[in-house]
């Protein structure tokens, strides 16, 4: 029978041909891969390398640029002017110590006074930058700031974090401001900065703490403080307590046009890092420079952006903005630009197990990243399920005619 003859050898040719479709499940249907997150405040801070826009008439960027990361950005609009390695992750060192003012400063009025426990000023790293507090002797929180802002005092920062319910609380609400201010490149260890392994944070991230403590007046007035008398220790003979002068490290205040302050860092494993703030002709520019090649570069890098910045506003095209508290932002970000040494910075959070809700069906839960719901393992079960029977088929057709059918 011409028919039977023919049909047995369709299905003989569908079973030779179900291995070739079973070696390339591939081919159904590629798996659902989400886009990559975009960085916060632009995408274009997410790129490794200089970041910036000219308009006709704009100056060019200083040329002999050191630092690893650095930012320039209106206080005001927030729109990053220019960048390089915005969100890099690098050791802060005493410019997280913004971070911490920005915490706690507005938790005790200033003319609170605080008797200094001996557990307050213990445990502070070896190496550290002191103001000179010793136990069992009172202070105002006035004093305690400046001894933060101008002295960079390690066992200021210890003090005001008891007062505040202890170190690991304060680090813990450290952490939280910084996660609502969008700073998500930051990871919060120690509240004064010291060196601690996996502690880190961006230009970007530090621009943002600058732009919020700027905001509070007494932030403002520490900040730009050049120097100040501290209480000292109680006279044994007179019974009388003295004092003592100090002076803020920050080397550009007083010396650059306008400065307003912030915070200046530097260890010997961090290396420099300076966030300042400037004003001239009603504009206030932000800039912050992390690990130029020496200490004194990170003041001359930032005052040659400064001067660029304002000679650059309104002939720039902004190549990013500072994210508002609060404000819808990206999701998480990029990691591009690298993490500390270089390497490339993964998110801060695990990318969520759930399917997105604009996934395609073959992402969903049930589907296995294959389309239909079968993955290499299912098609191989439906493979050998229709050879098998596609051979039963032939095996009666040929025994039918065996027997004169």
């Amino acid at each position: 029978m011409p028919t039977c003859s023919k049909l047995a050898r369709l299905l003989a040719a569908s079973a030779a041909a179900l291995p070739l479709l079973i070696a390339s499940p591939a081919a159904v249907a590629a798996p659902y891969e989400p886009p990559p997150p975009a960085a916060v405040g632009g995408e274009r801070l997410g790129l490794a390398g200089v970041q910036v826009s000219p308009l006709a008439g704009a100056p060019a960027l200083p040329g002999d640029l050191t630092g690893q990361s650095w930012i320039v950005a209106d206080a005001a609009s927030g729109e990053v002017l220019a960048a390089s390695n915005a969100h890099l992750r690098l050791a802060p060192a005493s410019t997280l110590k913004i971070l911490f003012a920005d915490t706690v400063l507005p938790k005790f009025d200033r003319d609170t006074v605080h008797k200094v426990a001996p557990e307050e000023i213990q445990g502070i790293g070896a190496g550290s930058s002191l103001v000179g507090i010793k136990e069992d002797l009172e202070y105002k929180v006035e004093d305690l700031w400046r001894g933060v802002f101008l002295s960079s005092g390690n066992d200021a920062v210890h003090v005001l974090a008891h007062m505040n319910g202890g170190v690991q609380r304060t680090v813990a609400e450290m952490q939280a401001r910084a996660e609502a201010l969008q700073a998500r490149d930051t990871r919060v260890v120690s509240p004064d900065g010291y060196d601690s392994d996996g502690q880190v944070s961006s230009a970007y991230d530090l621009t943002l703490f600058a732009r919020a403590g700027l905001r509070n007046p007494d932030f403002r007035v520490y900040c730009a403080t050049r120097d100040a008398m501290f209480p000292g220790a109680v006279d044994k003979n007179t019974g009388q307590r003295g004092s003592f002068g100090i002076a803020n490290t920050d080397r550009l205040l007083g010396k650059y046009p306008g400065l307003i302050g912030v915070k200046n860092g530097f260890t010997t494993n961090a290396g420099s890092t300076f966030v300042g703030a400037a004003e001239r002709g009603g504009r206030t520019l932000l800039v912050t420079v992390m690990h130029p090649s020496s200490y004194q570069k990170v003041y001359d890098e930032t005052a040659a952006l400064l001067d660029w910045g304002f000679a650059a506003a309104g002939k720039v095209t902004p190549v990013g903005k500072l994210v508002e508290e609060g404000e819808v932002a990206a999701p998480a970000p990029t990691g591009q630009a690298g993490g500390t040494a270089g390497a490339p910075a993964p998110p801060p959070h695990p990318t969520p197990s759930a399917t997105a809700p604009d996934a395609p069906a073959s992402a969903r839960a049930d589907g296995g990243g294959q389309d239909a719901g079968f993955g290499p393992a299912g098609w191989a079960a439906v493979g050998l399920a229709l050879a098998a029977g596609g051979a039963g088929v032939v095996l009666l057709l040929n025994r039918r005619r065996a027997a004169g059918g």
